[in-house]
């Protein structure tokens, strides 16, 4: 017995030695493949603190979200070599110098991709470092001087105001018989601008333009002088145009609790708890456009995406289903045309033939570059217009659009 037992601990020992020389062979392995893989570095500018970081921050979580599933995928493919994606994030404050310098920075890194940033103001500050240095980005602001020629390097990587604000009034029209609409803003050029958008294209559709002048400063927390001049004038609805996401709630609380009872609406994209979270039920019925997925027309890999960004950061953004388009079609069109890598030149002479596959629509579909109508050029990412309505703290969609080549 007794030799039995110590034949016994002797397999067993061996099999313990055994088992750990193929886990220690299986992490060399691992290293190994790991270190046999390139870095892709992608580039995230955008306003990561203050009032509107809820936009930079969410692209910033986004991105390096989708970097880490890739990662966790062994990596990828682009042309003969594989690469893990480093997604490198710079907090521009909302400042156009700070845009420019975190251009600079990037830049210096030997970044040539970078998503964001995401106004205006800050777009077009960085703007001449990205023309100057051969760099392409891909920001969320919506000034067409970013993508008609002779700019070239900016990609909207989002449905601008102009193009979705008529697809809403329209539908308010057919579906909710408004006839006059009022605009409210921030007294900020980015703001101020989609205002300007608005206001031109509900005139074109026939709508009633009864207040389009009364502005706010930033920092407002009292609402309720501004939104009373605008209520006075009887509109059936009431765009927020370009209104950041600390602004959004209590705009709307302040609009209801001073009796107002139409509809309302902004062409920004905002995340639906965080609006509820201020307003409460007053907030039903807002109408968002401006995210990229809903429930409906979620993949199973956009549900696995959503499963990891809210594992990564605590709970899912709205805001996600649209920024992660970015990473997505850029790594594919690279795929598509290795020597992009390192000439931007070969990206852009792609975009116009480009044609991938969208991963995040349960019914597929191309992921492409349009924008020829506005733009006169191939400058922008082909995300499905989706708007949708907040209620009780999640999103409800009213219908999903098509953006024009």
């Amino acid at each position: 017995m007794e030799g039995k037992m110590k034949s016994s601990g002797i397999k067993v020992t061996l099999l313990v030695r055994a088992l750990a020389l193929a886990t220690t062979a299986g992490t060399f392995a691992l290293i190994s493949l790991a270190q046999a893989n390139e870095t892709l570095k992608i580039g995230a500018l955008g306003v990561m603190s203050g009032p509107f970081a809820g936009w930079g921050g969410v692209m910033c979580q986004t991105s390096k979200t989708r970097a880490a599933m890739w990662n966790d995928d062994g990596g990828v493919a682009i042309g003969d070599k594989t690469y893990n994606i480093e997604v490198v994030c710079v907090d521009d404050k909302g400042d156009p110098k700070g845009a420019q310098t975190g251009a600079e920075k990037l830049v210096s890194e030997g970044i040539k991709y970078i998503q964001g940033p995401n106004t205006d103001s800050t777009a077009e500050s960085a703007k001449a470092v990205m023309e100057a240095n051969g760099t392409i980005n891909m920001p969320y602001a919506f000034s067409k001087s970013l993508y008609k020629a002779p700019a070239s390097q900016s990609i909207l990587g989002m449905v601008a105001s102009y193009q979705v604000g008529p697809v809403i009034y329209k539908w308010l029209m057919d579906n909710k018989g408004i006839k006059k609409i009022a605009f409210v803003c921030e007294n900020n050029a980015d703001p101020l601008n989609q205002r300007n958008e608005g206001t031109a294209a509900a005139k074109t559709l026939g709508l009633e333009v009864v207040s389009d002048q009364e502005t706010y400063e930033s920092g407002t927390t009292d609402f309720f002088p501004v939104l009373t001049k605008v209520i006075g004038t009887s509109p059936d609805h009431i765009v927020l145009s370009g209104v950041n996401p600390s602004d959004v709630g209590p705009l709307i609380k302040a609009a209801r609790e001073l009796g107002f009872t139409g509809t309302m609406s902004t062409e920004t994209g905002q995340d639906p708890r965080a609006i509820f979270e201020v307003a409460g039920e007053a907030a039903n019925g807002f109408i968002v456009a401006g995210g990229a997925s809903t429930e409906a027309i979620r993949s199973d890999f956009m549900v696995k995406f959503i499963e990891r960004y809210t594992k990564d950061w605590g709970e899912w953004n709205d805001v996600a289903g649209l920024y992660v388009y970015g990473p997505e079609i850029i790594v594919q069109t690279l795929q598509s045309t290795p020597k992009a890598l390192d000439d931007t030149e070969a990206f852009k002479a792609a975009l116009d033939s480009f044609v991938g596959k969208n991963p995040f629509l349960k019914e597929g579909g191309e992921l492409k570059y349009v924008g020829r109508q506005d733009y006169g050029q191939s400058r922008q990412v082909s995300v499905p217009i989706v708007v949708q309505a907040v209620k009780d703290g999640a999103y409800e969609p009213l219908f999903v659009g098509k953006l024009p080549d």
